[in-house]
């Protein structure tokens, strides 16, 4: 019976030019270049399969993540607030590159039995999240400006042009969403969420595109993915205030957000929106309800392949 080889435990803290490498029983971290040839040397030397615990850092842990999954390697991801939380709970006086990739190697140490190991999106996920992302920065930069120059009157021929280019910007991407949908056979999931009152064709592609991430096992499961999920801190007699967990990408909250704002004003979802309120919730908190509830939907049609038929919520 062949005996299993104990995986060694790597901590990396990420930054944009370069990665911060701890293996475990090392006091001492080194840096390596953060480009694809040299991660790749640096990972085929390695003696054996390895568990790597990887700061979650914009996009400039990809390249790290990527090829040691294709390498055979296990990769954890790590995002800053979660490390900064455990900094905290061990009681961590000091912040640096090099003590974040030490407490990353005793994080893996001490938590992998709890942590998922990462697996690479699909083509098509990646595709679109990078078009919703860069379309939510071409929204932001609009509503930005906008506000900016109404003060200016002078400017506004000028201002009203550049917001004319940038609405025909948001169209092309648009479009190319629709074309990715299309080209990897989910228009039609889409359309199926489109119908829901409130989704728009934007979110209905997010919810698409969440969908096909992994393979959620419940509504719940789809609902945390997107931090919709609510945190409960409860001690003895003392009930906690309920906060969402906002996990994962805050581009998909408020798309959901702005689908529950023009859903409320539907037949079908005005009575929960409505028992919402008589329940104590504030609008806010009755429209996060709300685009819980519509995410769910859209599981369910997602999941068991179904047309929506409005129903009284």
């Amino acid at each position: 019976m062949a005996m299993q080889v104990e995986r060694q435990l790597i901590g990396v803290d990420v930054g944009k030019a370069e990665l911060v490498i701890c293996p475990q029983g090392q006091d001492k971290p080194f840096t390596l270049a953060n480009e694809r040839r040299g991660i790749q040397r640096y990972l085929k030397a390695l003696p054996g399969p390895a568990c790597f615990a990887v700061e979650a850092t914009n996009i400039f842990h990809l390249a790290l993540a990527e090829q040691a999954h294709r390498l055979g390697h296990t990769v954890y991801l790590i995002d800053g607030y979660r490390l900064n939380r455990y900094r905290e709970a061990v009681g961590s006086r000091a912040k640096t590159d090099a003590c974040d990739a030490r407490l990353l190697v005793r994080y893996l140490d001490k938590e992998r039995q709890e942590l998922r190991p990462w697996s690479p999106p699909s083509r098509g996920y990646a595709r679109l999240q990078r078009l919703l992302q860069r379309r939510a920065c071409l929204v932001q930069t609009k509503t930005a400006l906008s506000q900016s120059l109404k003060a200016l009157p002078e400017l506004r021929p000028s201002a009203q042009a550049t917001l004319r280019q940038l609405e025909r910007l948001d169209g092309v991407i648009k479009k190319r969403i629709t074309q990715a949908l299309k080209a990897h056979g989910w228009l039609h999931e889409a359309r199926r969420c489109q119908a829901i009152e409130g989704v728009g064709p934007i979110t209905a592609a997010a919810l698409v595109m969440v969908f096909h991430r992994g393979r959620f096992a419940h509504s719940d499961a789809y609902v945390a993915f997107m931090g919709l999920d609510v945190r409960v801190r409860d001690s003895g007699q003392k009930k906690g205030q309920r906060k969402l967990t906002k996990k994962g990408n805050p581009e998909l909250r408020r798309l959901l957000y702005l689908a529950a704002m023009t859903a409320r004003r539907s037949a079908t979802w005005e009575p929960f929106y409505q028992r919402c309120l008589d329940r104590g919730m504030s609008p806010i908190q009755a429209f996060v309800a709300l685009a819980r509830k519509l995410a769910r939907v859209a599981f369910a049609l997602l999941k068991n392949q179904t047309d929506y038929v409005p129903v009284a919520a």
